[in-house]
């Protein structure tokens, strides 16, 4: 995480609380539960949400952070999966820094993606163009989407912008489109259009400004990594691009939802 930046904690700490009862539709409902088992993410991916007292500001984010993840509530109960095991665990470890990247999330809607039919990256009727298959890292890439997701050096690459790209709703659509390790693609782009949208929807909250009639959003979203004295621990001492941690900060509710996922192949 180039951008960065290491965080060390000072002044009055923020405290946290588990709210063990808040669900998530787009974990619990079961058209999203077959589509996370098909995508390989089923039991690999998980969104808790935790709350605290005292007045949030963005200015103050290093220590809110950091205090996030240093408080006892969340040692015990933030989840993720064992590296070893393979099996869900609690963070369990004393983080002593922190690497944070805020991430922008402006958009209001779907309309990011009409370009992929402008393009001709998605036809008319909605399947996802093919090409020879090529391989990336871990990932096969078998249509134009994934190309257009992975390969810097391919013709329609620069469709989306830098800016594009990192936004939180780019990021979750490309999550969900590269998926776990043995994930089964989509033939058309509906699925992940639709899945991307219910995250998004979920995960952020916003507010009518009463002067311009506009809806804002008002949450701030954090990609985090954590490190203990050995080293990096949370998402996962195995770093991957499908292995990652947003926090996602409600200053109103005064929530933090955790959205998790580590890479595998294990569907449980």
């Amino acid at each position: 995480m180039a951008q960065g930046e290491a965080v060390t904690g000072s002044g009055a700490k923020f405290t946290f609380y588990p709210l063990p009862d808040r669900t998530f539709s787009f974990l619990e409902s079961r058209d999203s539960r077959e589509l996370l088992t098909k995508w390989s993410m089923n039991g690999r991916i998980s969104a808790q949400a935790f709350r605290y007292d005292q007045y949030f500001q963005s200015y103050q984010k290093d220590d809110f952070l950091l205090d996030f993840f240093q408080d006892p509530n969340v040692v015990s109960h933030l989840k993720l999966l064992s590296g070893s095991s393979g099996q869900w665990t609690t963070l369990g470890t004393e983080v002593k820094n922190i690497e944070a990247r805020e991430v922008p999330c402006s958009h209001l809607s779907m309309s990011l993606f009409d370009r992929l039919h402008t393009e001709n990256i998605v036809k008319e009727s909605g399947y996802i163009s093919k090409c020879l298959d090529e391989y990336v890292d871990d990932f096969v890439i078998s249509d134009e989407l994934r190309k257009v997701l992975l390969l810097e050096d391919s013709d329609k690459y620069e469709i989306f912008s830098p800016s594009d790209r990192q936004e939180f709703l780019f990021l979750l659509f490309k999550h969900l489109c590269l998926g776990g390790a043995v994930c089964q693609f989509e033939d058309t782009i509906d699925p992940y259009i639709e899945m991307t949208k219910s995250m998004y929807k979920e995960l952020l909250s916003v507010q009518k400004d009463p002067e311009t009639k506009q809806i804002n959003i008002i949450s701030s979203v954090f990609r985090v990594l954590a490190y203990d004295e050995n080293g990096l621990c949370y998402p996962s001492s195995r770093p991957h691009e499908q292995t990652f941690a947003y926090l996602i900060v409600d200053p109103l509710k005064r929530h933090v939802v955790a959205l998790y996922h580590c890479f595998g192949g294990g569907i449980f």
